[in-house]
């Protein structure tokens, strides 16, 4: 037995011993927002690239894997669409939510400000109920509205 297949044994026992792993896979779209309540800049209306960070823990099946990337997408993908190129609006927000509507654009009205925080929230309840397989006990997310701040949080699923 050659050194990796001692170690990838080795690996699947303790795998096994303690049936935790972990994967993630991220996610980026274009959205836009104001936050009614900022006394600053984000009062605006404005955009950013967003990034979702989806991390999933829980039990390999007999072959290793905790789940397919492709699984993964499929319940990801029609989230991330929903979002991609649309206006976050707090459901109070109603001159942006008459305005978007009268030229078309894509919204997604929300009952809380569309902070990152707000957001990061949304995402992991929807994806805590998107139905992952009984072998993902854990589902954490990171969502970055730039390339240096996130929120982050996790659920028991």
């Amino acid at each position: 037995m050659s050194n990796i297949q001692k170690a990838l044994y080795l690996y699947s026992v303790l795998q096994k011993l303690y049936n935790k792993m972990k994967i993630a896979k991220e996610y980026r779209w274009e959205m836009g927002h104001r936050l009614t309540f900022h006394t600053g800049g984000c009062a605006s209306l404005h955009g950013h690239s967003y990034k979702l960070l989806v991390e999933l823990e829980g039990n390999p099946d007999k072959n290793g894997m905790l789940l397919d990337y492709f699984e993964m997408d499929k319940i990801v993908f029609p989230l991330i669409k929903q979002f991609d190129h649309s206006f976050a609006v707090y459901e109070k927000d109603i001159v942006l939510i008459e305005f978007l509507t009268k030229i078309q654009s894509k919204i997604n009205v929300f009952p809380l400000h569309p902070t990152a925080e707000n957001l990061c929230v949304i995402f992991l309840e929807k994806l805590g109920q998107a139905g992952f397989p009984k072998n993902i006990n854990k589902i954490k997310v990171r969502l970055s509205e730039t390339e240096d701040v996130y929120a982050e949080e996790t659920k028991n699923l």
